[in-house]
């Protein structure tokens, strides 16, 4: 025959059939306890983990480890793969992993220098173009000058700020 034990909520140990205590609480929310010495320290908001014969103390200074059997968990041996990936193919990755160190180093150094080269053209056509339009506007302002002293012609544009 088989007992239906539940487990005291603040001690965690088991309780038979006919004993404990049941609290009910005001949200009805439903406590077991195994004794009035549970139900005491569970009311004056002890906490369990703090007192050495609860189970959850046990169970986080790892008091109880002979009870759990832990299994060892085996290592998978990786065995080494090698296979193309998006940008290169097998023969390309292998050709790369053989080749010295001086020869990356140098096709790194080339591949720096011709984005150097890059930015500093297109840097030069910037300012070859901002100076054309530079010169350009100096040109219109010239042809349009007036003198300081003299009055623009024709009616006097915007808001007349009379009496009100």
């Amino acid at each position: 025959m088989v007992l239906k034990t539940e487990l005291c909520r603040f001690s965690g140990a088991k309780i038979y059939p006919g004993k404990g205590i049941r609290f009910v609480r005001a949200d009805s929310q439903v406590f077991l306890f195994a004794n009035s010495k549970c139900k005491r320290y569970f009311h004056n908001r002890l906490k369990p983990s703090k007192l050495t014969w609860t189970a959850m103390y046990r169970k986080q200074h790892k008091k109880d480890i002979h009870a759990e059997a832990v299994k060892k968990r085996r290592r998978t041996n990786k065995k080494p793969y090698s296979r193309s990936i998006v940008g290169a193919t097998l023969e390309v990755i292998q050709k790369r992993r053989t080749e010295k160190a001086e020869v990356r180093d140098a096709a790194r150094e080339a591949a720096l220098r011709e984005i150097k080269e890059r930015i500093k053209k297109t840097k030069d056509e910037k300012r070859a173009k901002k100076a054309e339009v530079t010169s350009k506007s100096q040109k219109s302002q010239t042809k349009g000058s007036m003198p300081k002293g003299a009055a623009p012609k024709g009616p006097k544009l915007g808001g007349g700020g009379g009496k009100r």
